[in-house]
């Protein structure tokens, strides 16, 4: 089930930006913020503290404590509710476009009286906000692409949500009398970035009690429709579920159809049908005496077309189908494979838990090395010194050796400035195990020195790593424009990585710039950039991601020994 945790730091973020569009304190905003990352973070279950307990919890104090003791008794927070009820939903909704933020949110509706994304659009397209200070052709026109964006993405959730979702319905209904088999398919079996609904296949004889279970789930707030082969759902998170219940013997066709992509399941059809056979989610059959032929698993369908099983990741018609007739698919990247995280956060700068405590949580995932990369002094907010950051390579030192063999590597994350130049000389760079380094400002030069500008820091001798290359966060603020082609390029020629950061936000590499790079022969590192110890786990969706691309061990850096690391890290230095 969600986690208390994740529905009070989802209240609280809401309630930085209601303070922020109705023109609160700045620094109360930037206060409720903090202790929203902080809640969303901690790894203990926040239902089960006091006030006390609450507050023990990093930036957050009496007032946010006694706040979240009102929710977690009641179920609502008085001032939310209250800030909620001064403006209209609509105006809430704008700040989710990506380019406008709260304080121009508040400029629409109080000079404009727009409180909605439609009103915006028309008053863009008619040209209504000319006149209004701080509305240039520029910002318009970045507000323009931030709405396209938005309406793009349309109902779909992030990966990590739909998949929150779709695994506590498969726990439910795999827990019911009967269940023979129960998994998610579609979409979100294929890891895509965003998911917009879930299919939910079950294998059973009778279908009537998982279809009633579904409708009265708790987190089911609207039966769509109810049917003895496909009942569908929507949750309180909006999503839609799809629930069909097939039989046992057909589990394996099923999974196969519903998994998809429609371009993958015409191309196996395809090759169905020149063999005489009918392809469908009950199973593989002679065309002409109907006879079944295989259906109980994803295997044997595959292996009776003549193909190898393929991971749900590649199937998305990028040429999956023949590559495998000509035993020439990938053995793609698992989570099991990666060796090491390379680029990690703790509370010396923007993370939330100190270095023994992230080490420790990286040694119970079984990792033969770990990587610390905090921020270096170029983002300002995060008051880095050099004395704080030797300091901090003391204690690792002192720590490394310590947790069951795992060896602990000191890192920091760098910033590429606009000439592409990174914090710190080529001394003091020098005594750094890894450098990861990343934009962090400046998203929109154009796109000749955007790119100067990353083909520099390649080329910088100690930049190991570029961390999340293309800065976009999905649906909410778009990749920054340069010729990634040169860029890919320049990764491959300089022994500089792509990073695949795997916070569900980023998956930055995406998958189709993934393949693109691989073709120049870069390599990659699949990162979660982990901030606080649950976001460890975050790691599956930088695999997800890293599979969808293609990627093997041999592509991954961090999937290594350390031996083989350390060389490629000195980048022929």
């Amino acid at each position: 089930m969600t986690r208390r945790n994740d529905e009070v730091e989802a209240l609280l973020r809401e309630y930085a930006d209601l303070v922020a569009i109705t023109g609160g304190d700045a620094f109360k905003a930037r206060a409720y913020e903090k202790a929203a990352r902080a809640i969303g973070g901690y790894p203990a279950d926040i239902s089960k503290l006091d006030e006390g307990g609450l507050r023990e919890i990093p930036n957050v104090g009496r007032s946010i404590a006694d706040k979240v003791v009102e929710y977690l008794r009641t179920g609502k927070m008085a001032v939310v509710e209250e800030r909620r009820a001064r403006i209209p939903a609509g105006v809430r909704e704008l700040i989710a476009i990506p380019g406008l933020g709260p304080k121009k949110a508040l400029r629409l509706y109080e000079d404009l009286h727009i409180a909605s994304v439609d009103a915006l659009a028309t008053a863009i397209e008619a040209d209504a906000l000319a006149d209004l200070r701080g509305f240039g052709e520029k910002t318009q026109e970045n507000i323009r692409h931030g709405i396209e964006l938005l309406r793009r993405a349309g109902g779909r959730v992030l990966l990590s949500t739909a998949l929150e979702t779709a695994e506590e319905i498969v726990a439910e209904l795999s827990g019911l009398p009967g269940c023979g088999r129960c998994a998610y398919a579609g979409s979100l079996r294929r890891m895509r970035e965003t998911v917009g609904d879930l299919d939910v296949l079950v294998a059973a004889r009778r279908s009537e009690p998982f279809m009633a279970a579904l409708c009265e789930l708790p987190g089911t707030a609207e039966v769509i429709a109810r049917g003895a082969k496909k009942t569908s759902v929507r949750t309180v998170r909006g999503l839609q579920v799809d629930l069909r219940v097939l039989p046992p013997q057909s589990w394996g066709a099923g999974m196969q159809y519903f998994t998809g992509s429609k371009g993958h399941n015409i191309r196996t059809r395809t090759i169905a049908v020149h063999q005489g056979l009918k392809l469908s989610e009950y199973g593989l059959f002679d065309a002409e005496s109907g006879d079944s032929l295989a259906s109980r698993t994803e295997e044997e369908v595959y292996a009776r077309l003549g193909l190898p099983w393929i991971a749900p990741t590649l199937r998305e018609d990028r040429g999956e189908v023949e590559a495998g007739l000509h035993g020439e698919l990938p053995e793609v990247v698992t989570e099991k494979d990666v060796r090491g995280d390379l680029h990690t956060h703790t509370d010396l700068t923007d993370g939330l838990a100190p270095l023994a405590q992230m080490a420790a949580a990286a040694a119970r995932r079984g990792y033969a090395y770990y990587a610390v990369t905090d921020h270096a002094p170029g983002l300002s907010m995060q008051r880095m010194t050099d004395e704080k950051l030797l300091a901090q390579r003391e204690s690792l030192r002192e720590l490394d050796g310590t947790l069951r063999r795992m060896r602990l590597l000191h890192g920091t994350e760098l910033n590429i400035d606009p000439d592409g130049e990174v914090d710190w000389p080529a001394e003091f760079l020098a005594g750094f195990d890894l450098c990861v380094a990343s934009v962090h400002s400046h998203f929109h030069l154009g796109r000749r020195a955007m790119t100067r500008r990353l083909v520099r820091a390649c080329e910088n001798p100690y930049v190991n790593i570029i961390g999340h290359p293309t800065t976009r966060l999905i649906g909410r603020r778009p990749g920054v424009d340069a010729d990634w082609d040169e860029v890919f390029a320049a990764c491959a020629r300089t022994g500089t990585a792509l990073e695949v950061n795997a916070q569900p936000d980023r998956l930055d590499l995406g998958d189709e710039d993934i393949l693109r790079a691989r073709e120049y022969g870069a390599k990659f590192a699949v990162n979660s950039d982990a901030h606080a110890v649950p976001h460890l786990a975050l790691l599956r969706y930088g695999v997800a991601t890293a599979q969808r691309g293609w990627l093997t061990r041999e592509d991954v850096i961090n999937t290594w020994p350390l031996t083989r690391l350390r060389r490629f890290l000195r980048k022929g230095r």
